[in-house]
């Protein structure tokens, strides 16, 4: 659902990009081989860390020829010891500035189809000590709009060993290759899964089986097995917990500035008005108006695959989730995650950042100007704030609060916290003052709970400072103290931090930790609770903006994404449009 989060920053702020050499691959350690049930491995040790790690270890067979657009099949076995040292080969998905490239090749399609692995990181631990270890496992799904992303974007070597904890980054099928509705695919089914429309859903849901067949080799205990992941990442979560396929494979979930949306399965395989990518007019280009069969879209070229769909950022793109009556029930996860006899039900966290959309709006040419070509500057302050404001908050009340409430007042399920990340301490550089553009934008709070502060290329260096390291770091320490307690026990709260009480819906009641700063207040509970009546009130009395107009268009940047709120404007804007939406 948001494209490609943290991708253009870098865009923004360096006037040109340039390929880097990849890192040589680390040396195998022989302290590092384990046997799994596909063959031995060798991973390496992080020198920084301590840490375990083993890179592109298959966990489904490679989804090619015949294997497009199947569910995944168990990965083959391999004689010798494997090296698992070289970072994975990408997902196919089109290049962008945080690809180390330059502009004119944003867009190219990289990657191979060949590309179901994962990469495991573990504390320190011998072959014989990892078999009796029994440690959380924690599941991360990336984000990237389920169009981009790769697992060597996520370093989880300081989790797993500061933590003790197993960190297990995947990967799956992007784009149109992980999420399709058509009838020929469907009647060429070999198993019931291969009637889904959701194959990337069936990669998580394979590498939930891999974990569950192959993670005591390194320490990790199959009973405590934490999903966890961001934007997409977060709306792929929510639709495991509302995946019957799902069901038993994992023990608590993690959604992080997430979603619950979903595309009814005829929407997603004819379309609509705003959907014009459907599973047919992607068919109807990759068969050329011949006749439209499986075999023909399995055969055709991986080039002509892309080039049936828009994959610009502009786009809307594709289904992102379908509700396919396979993978996940027909009235989509919301309805599920709502009745106690679907919902997988573990404890669950829901979680957005405060200023989710300023990420989004720095990238918005109608909402913010280029200083020198590069540094962005807000066009109108009032209205950019406004239009970070709002839409963040009905962000948030749509991916926390209303699945926060499907969950414990519709399913019953009393274990489910939430959180709002608010630090917008980032430094500033040049004619740009990061915390006022940016503030706690969609994705600032990944470094914080892997405690590893990548994440905006060239561009970290003036977002996470020196002058901002105490507090960063502290905060840090204390969310991935939460993460892993809830990994360890399914209780976020521990006896050396604040406690972190459960949601509740009952009016006025704290029901949301916020994670800032001491110098910001520190990390507390609050009662926040967020719907969209509610929004739509407070923004048409919003002194502020002055002119309805400004008001119209603050709301019509909502309306677009949020067709359920469409009218809640009593007329008011019924002629007015917001800037265009670039990143989401």
């Amino acid at each position: 659902m948001f494209r490609r989060a943290a991708i253009a920053l870098v865009a923004l702020l360096a006037s040109a990009c340039t390929h880097t050499t990849p890192a040589a691959a680390p040396t195998p350690d022989p302290a590092t081989q384990r046997t799994i049930t596909t063959g031995a491995l060798e991973g390496f040790v992080d020198t920084s860390t301590g840490a375990h790690v083993w890179r592109s270890i298959p966990f489904a067979a490679p989804p090619v020829g015949d294997l497009r657009w199947r569910a995944p099949r168990p990965p083959a076995a391999w004689s010798g010891v494997r090296p698992a040292v070289a970072e994975a080969p990408w997902c196919p998905q089109a290049l962008s500035a945080l690809d180390g490239v330059g502009k004119s090749e944003w867009g190219k399609i990289v990657g191979q189809e060949d590309c179901l692995y994962l990469n495991v990181y573990a504390p320190p631990l011998s072959a014989d000590a990892a078999k009796t270890a029994r440690l959380p496992v924690m599941m991360w799904i990336h984000g990237g709009s389920n169009v981009w992303g790769r697992a060597a974007q996520y370093d989880g070597a300081t989790l797993a060993a500061k933590r003790n904890v197993i960190v297990v980054v995947v990967q799956y099928r992007l784009g149109v290759l992980g999420w399709l509705a058509h009838p020929a695919l469907r009647e060429s089914a070999q198993i019931p899964d291969d009637a889904s429309a959701n194959f990337a859903l069936l990669d998580h849901v394979s590498a939930l089986e891999w974990i569950r067949d192959n993670i005591g080799a390194f320490g990790g205990d199959t009973s405590r097995v934490t999903i966890f992941g961001e934007s997409a990442g977060g709306l792929d979560v929510a639709a495991l917990l509302a995946s019957p396929r799902a069901k038993g494979l994992f023990h608590r979930a993690i959604v992080q500035s997430g979603s619950v949306r979903t595309v009814p399965l005829a929407v997603a395989e004819a379309g609509d008005a705003e959907m014009k990518d459907s599973g047919q007019s992607i068919a109807a280009k990759l068969t050329r108006g011949g006749p439209v069969t499986a075999a023909a879209l399995r055969a055709a070229p991986l080039a002509d695959v892309f080039k049936s769909y828009d994959t610009s950022r502009e786009s809307r793109g594709l289904p992102l989730v379908i509700a396919d009556g396979v993978t996940l029930p027909k009235d989509g996860i919301l309805a599920a995650l709502a009745d106690p006899a679907r919902v997988n039900a573990v404890p669950t966290i829901l979680g957005t950042n405060r200023d989710e959309m300023k990420l989004f709006n720095a990238l918005n040419p109608a909402l913010s100007k280029r200083v020198l070509g590069i540094f962005p500057q807000a066009r109108d302050p009032v209205l950019y704030e406004a239009m970070s404001h709002y839409p963040s908050r009905n962000w948030r009340a749509t991916a926390v609060d209303a699945p926060a409430a499907a969950l414990t007042t519709g399913a019953g399920n009393a274990q489910v916290w939430t959180y709002r990340f608010d630090w917008d301490e980032a430094g500033s550089v040049a004619f740009t003052d990061l915390g006022q553009m940016l503030g706690a934008a969609h994705s600032m709070e990944i470094p914080f709970m892997f405690g590893h502060f990548v994440l905006l290329g060239r561009f970290d260096q003036f977002a996470f400072t020196k002058e901002n390291a105490p507090g960063r770091l502290a905060l840090s320490d204390q969310m991935m103290g939460y993460w892993t307690r809830f990994a360890a026990t399914g209780d976020p709260s521990g006896a050396d931090a604040p406690a972190w009480t459960r949601f509740t819906t009952a009016e006025g009641q704290p029901n949301t930790m916020v994670f800032d700063t001491a110098k910001d207040g520190g990390v507390r509970m609050i009662a926040d609770r967020e719907t969209q009546p509610k929004l739509v009130a407070e923004l048409f009395a919003d002194a502020t903006l002055g002119a309805d107009a400004r008001r119209c268009a603050v709301f019509a940047a909502m309306a677009t994404w949020n067709k359920e709120m469409r009218g809640m404007d009593d007329g008011r804007c019924s002629a007015t449009e917001a800037p265009p939406s670039r990143g989401r």
